[in-house]
């Protein structure tokens, strides 16, 4: 089983997302995630780096610049989905993987409070 460490990069990209408030609260995540294609036309026009700000793991001892680098994708390129965070929770927690469980986490909690939900 892969290892995958917490990418601050994507954390500081949700935030900043969140606090702009741009995220969909609902949304059926199997419909809207990145499929390969949609991943394909991003990375075209965009950097690595900007791939990688969407994921909040970065599966450890994969090469930098591959799509097996970064996991954990939690928007659609242009704004977060609730949806796709508890997605990352559900995962991480299914697979153990508890920095970037708690991570997602923490992420799902602060758009939450920031869209006056619960």
């Amino acid at each position: 089983m892969a290892s995958y460490d917490v990418n601050p990069d994507a954390v500081r990209r949700a935030e900043q997302l969140i606090d702009a408030r741009q995220y969909v609260l609902d949304s059926d995540w199997g419909d809207v995630q990145p499929n390969a294609e949609s991943q394909n036309a991003y990375l075209r026009s965009h950097s690595w780096g900007d791939y990688a700000a969407w994921h909040l793991g970065l599966t450890v001892g994969a090469n930098d610049e591959t799509k097996a680098r970064y996991a954990f994708v939690y928007g659609d390129f242009r704004r977060i989905h609730r949806s796709g965070l508890i997605a990352c929770v559900y995962r991480a927690a299914e697979w153990r993987h508890k920095a970037v469980e708690r991570a997602a986490y923490d992420l799902l909690q602060r758009l939450d409070e920031r869209a006056g939900i619960g």
